[in-house]
This record gives structure tokens, C-alpha cells and sequence, in this order.
């Protein structure tokens, strides 16, 4: 029923439109355009403007033509680097970039469905209740479009978010909390061959409270990462002062407040045992999401699986994606899987069949709330 085809070119023609993060005004105002087209009321919002930038979230609205709940597809537009010039490459079936970047599939793909299956569902004539779709700025990195998305403009207490890797069909019902743990260690400069002991090493103090932490997979829940390392200039100074960017992540709340915790005070007490001083600064950056298994937003995705012969699996992810932040304004949503396959490196790639069953996916979602 959808029209692979054009399916395929308006997903090439997305990806090469660049929108990396804080850039997506072209990618916005050429989806704004086609949107229009296709019959949907648009909307921009302002986040833009609280989060740097140049684009805001886009919001499109089409009026039901029978009665059924009013229900959200969301995707994003902007991409990670390197995600500037990309060059699609088809081979047996499969999209490639010319592995100079990524692909953008992450998350182009869930854009191109959305819109395909919207057109076709008025095409076809196919009765439909209201339906609302959201493209957000600046989802990677932080999912800043989506907490400063204009929720009043919004009527669906339903969403589907289609951001997810892996075959059509896989339905992600719950994900992790983060929090972003900052430190600064400071210690004292001397010279490094002159008068070493009148020095306090923050490398050193790092490295102590490093070196104490649990890391990587805590547990089956839970995971902890140091990101980044930064400071020093020339060996023959004792650093002052060295930076550490690190998370921390839970699908519990309680385990997350204790792993947060643990790497605080490895922290404190590595800096006290070498007499220097730490800066800390911890920022919830998301909540932890859980859609219950026998929740209707589930089970009708369920079914349209069902109807069109695909498996439906229910999986938990260690991710974050809008789905925590839509979740968390009220609105019950679960991550779609699109065919995404290796994303944010420049092997990313997504199978044809997985671009057309993902889109497939959305129009049978759509006909099963009408």
C-alpha cells in the first residue's frame, strides 16, 4: 500500500540535508514545506531559542476523518558528527553512506516513515482519528528539544517514538535514568624537577578517584562511564587542575542515587587524601521510563505487528531518547525499532525492507486506533 519508491527517495533526500545538532533549521524548514503539502497544519515552537539552537521543534497536526484517539509519532532531526555532506550508498539492499560519515538514519528514518505513512493513510482515503507528529531539535547530546517542547500545543496522550535499532517490531517499554556527573579537581602548581613536593597533583587526585570507582556494568540495571579527561599542559609543572565528565545510569531510581553517590565520594576522598579540593556538579539529565507489558499502547502495537507478520518484541533499553522525556510530561510512549543498524559511526546503515516494514508499521498503527 505505501509507495516504496517515493519512500526511498524522501529518505535519501532527508539525509542529505545536513542537521547536525543545533543546525537543523534547513532539515526543519524543508520538512515544513513538504509537510504543508501533504495536507498537515504546521507549527515551530520556541525551543530553539532556549537551547542554542537555530531551529525549533516542528509540530504538525492532521484532522481525524473518523472517530479514534489521537495518537503522536516523534522523531528527531538532528544528527552526530560527522553528519555533514553525506552521500548515500545502495548496495544489495542495504543504504550506506560512502563511509566518509554516518548515515543519518538515526534518525531520518523514523521522519521518512512518519511522513510516508501520513501521506498515504490521505491518499488512500484510509480513515484515520487526529494525529499529531513532533520532529525535535537537539535530541543528541541531551534530549533538549524535547524538554523544551511546547506541550500546550499538544492534545495525544499516546505517543510513538521511532528512534530505536534493531527489526521492526522490537518495542522498547522501558529505559534507564541518567545523571551527569562533573568534577574538578584542583591541587597546586610547582615545578616538576625544581620543588615537586611543594606541588598537589590533580592528575594524581583523579587518578586516585578513578581508580576507586565502580565502572562500566555495575549490575543489570545499572552502568557508570568516565567520558572525558582534560587538563595539564607541559610536563614540567604539577597540574592544578583536571576536569572529569562521567554518567551514570539505572532503570532504578534508588540504585541510581547510590552509583551517583559512590562516584561523589570517590571523588571527595581522593582529593582530601592528597590535601587538594574538588568541585562537583551532578545534573539529573533525564528520568527512567516503564510502559507496563499489558499497557493498551502495547497490545495495539501488538496487533498492528501481528496484522502486518511481523514479530513483536517487548526489551528494555540502556539509552535515553524522547521517549523518557514524553513519558515524563504525561504522555504514555514507547520506542519503535526502525532498522537502524550501528548508529553514530560512520558504518551505519538500514536495509531497505527495515525502512518500508518501519513505515508499514506506522500506517497499520494508525488504522488499529481508528
Amino acid at each position: 500500500m505505501i509507495n516504496e519508491k517515493r519512500l526511498l527517495e524522501r529518505f535519501l533526500n532527508y539525509i542529505q540535508i545536513d542537521s547536525p545538532t543545533k543546525d537543523e533549521r534547513e532539515f526543519a524548514d524543508y520538512l515544513m514545506k513538504e509537510m504543508k503539502e501533504i495536507g498537515l497544519e504546521v507549527y515551530m515552537d520556541d525551543a530553539g531559542e532556549k537551547v542554542g539552537s537555530n531551529s525549533g521543534n516542528v509540530i504538525g497536526k492532521l484532522k481525524g476523518n473518523t472517530e479514534g484517539e489521537t495518537i503522536l509519532f516523534s522523531a528527531h532531526m538532528d544528527t552526530v558528527s560527522p553528519g555533514r555532506g553525506i552521500k548515500p550508498v545502495i548496495k544489495d539492499g542495504v543504504i550506506y553512506s560512502d563511509g566518509t560519515t554516518i548515515l543519518g538514519g538515526d534518525d531520518k528514518a523514523g521522519i521518512a516513515a512518519t511522513l510516508e505513512a501520513i501521506e498515504t493513510i490521505i491518499e488512500k482515503d484510509i480513515p484515520h482519528g487526529d494525529i499529531e507528529v513532533v520532529f525535535s531539535i537537539f535530541e543528541e547530546g541531551g534530549l533538549f528539544g524535547a524538554k523544551n517542547l511546547d506541550y500546550n500545543k499538544l492534545n495525544a496522550k499516546t505517543a510513538f517514538v521511532l528512534d530505536s535499532g534493531g527489526d521492526p517490531g522490537f518495542i522498547v517499554i522501558q529505559g534507564p535514568a541518567q545523571n551527569k556527573i562533573n568534577a574538578k579537581f584542583i591541587g597546586k602548581e610547582a615545578h616538576a624537577g625544581v620543588a615537586p613536593e611543594q606541588g598537589i597533583s590533580a592528575i594524581q587526585i583523579a587518578a586516585e578517584a578513578i581508580s576507586n570507582m565502580n565502572l562500566l556494568r555495575i549490575d543489570e540495571e545499572t552502568t557508570a562511564n568516565i567520558g572525558v579527561i582534560s587538563g595539564g599542559e607541559v610536563t614540567n609543572i604539577v597540574t592544578k587542575e583536571v576536569e572529569i565528565k562521567a554518567e551514570a545510569r539505572s532503570l532504578s531510581d534508588e540504585k541510581l542515587k547510590e552509583q551517583t553517590d559512590h562516584m561523589v565520594k570517590c571523588c571527595e576522598e581522593a582529593a582530601k587524601k592528597f590535601g587538594g579540593k574538588v568541585e562537583m556538579d551532578v545534573d539529573n539529565a533525564y528520568g527512567a521510563f516503564k510502559v507496563e507489558e499489558d499497557a493498551e499502547i502495547v497490545q495495539k502495537v501488538k496487533k498492528a505487528c501481528k496484522n502486518l507478520g511481523l514479530e513483536s518484541v517487548t526489551m528494555t533499553t540502556g539509552g535515553g531518547s524522547d521517549t523518557n522525556i514524553l513519558n515524563a510530561n504525561g504522555i504514555a510512549a514507547v520506542n519503535l525499532a526502525i532498522g537502524e543498524r550501528l548508529p553514530h559511526t560512520i558504518d551505519e546503515h538500514i536495509y531497505i525492507k527495515d525502512l518500508e516494514n518501519a513505515t508499514r508499521l506506522v500506517l497499520e498503527i494508525i488504522k488499529v486506533y481508528a
